[in-house]
């Protein structure tokens, strides 16, 4: 097998090229960070489909994200238009990242894959819109929504993580994600690859926490907590059972993620 990861410079991206290696496959790991592998702009249409024409991948993931800023609707939204397209026209399998917070978190239960998007972010409605435009470029296309992104005891920390420790910090307590562990993650987008299965899919871990209880179990101590603001997301938890049905990977919930830190 042969990957590109398109954002693989990135935090799971890292993860996500490793495993593959692991794996035996060949990696194509492009990015827009200097020194770390293919240079790549996914804004850059040509660019993209010169780098698939160049490395003829069996799989394309695109991780390519910017949160916010000018660059964000360019990367989130044309960038996957690009990747899409490209993918599309060699026959790829493409794997096109997106977020739990395509929802604004006001349903009152756990988000299923058929529930229709509600941002109420700039970075969500980029994301919502990006799934909507791959969905129409590639129909046979897999839009993997997660969640917050943890490494866990032993592992390189996420930015969730160091900002967890920030004494300064206040921590939103009615904010509810489903953090999931990177190498879990990449393990689990590594199977999605080989399997006939599109659209959207929720892959992300077992618990259900809020921002503040993600930091105290970081922390392994209490944090300033806070009401969320009213423009943020709430309740972002995503039922994951169908992706669990799916996968030999566990998706573990942060909770026993950080156990051994007890």
């Amino acid at each position: 097998m042969r990957l590109v990861a398109i954002g693989g410079s990135g935090y799971l991206g890292r993860d996500l090229c490793r495993e593959a290696h692991a794996r035996g496959w060949e990696v194509v790991q492009a990015g827009h960070a200097s020194g770390v592998g293919v240079p790549l702009d996914v804004r850059d249409g040509e660019a993209v489909t010169r780098l698939l024409a160049d490395a003829r991948p069996d799989v394309v993931v695109n991780l390519a994200y910017v949160q916010d800023g000018p660059d964000a609707w360019g990367t989130n939204v044309d960038g996957a238009r690009h990747v899409a397209t490209a993918a599309a026209v060699r026959g790829c399998r493409l794997l096109q990242m997106s977020t739990d917070v395509v929802f604004d978190g006001r349903k009152g239960a756990p988000y299923v894959e058929e529930d229709e998007p509600t941002p109420c972010t700039d970075y969500g409605r980029s994301k919502a819109e990006a799934e909507r435009v791959v969905a129409d470029v590639d129909p046979g296309a897999l839009v993997v929504r997660t969640s917050l992104i943890v490494g866990g005891p032993g592992h390189e920390a996420s930015r969730h993580e160091l900002v967890a420790l920030d004494r300064e910090a206040t921590f939103y307590d009615d904010e509810i994600r489903c953090p999931v562990q990177v190498t879990d993650l990449a393990r689990a987008l590594l199977e999605l690859a080989a399997l006939d299965v599109a659209g959207p899919l929720h892959v992300a871990g077992a618990d259900a926490v809020s921002r503040a209880d993600l930091a105290e179990l970081v922390r392994r101590g209490p944090v300033r907590r806070a009401p969320a603001p009213s423009a943020r997301p709430l309740d972002c938890t995503l039922d994951s059972s169908r992706a669990r049905a799916l996968l030999r990977t566990e998706l573990r919930g942060v909770r026993a993620v950080f156990a051994r830190c007890r």
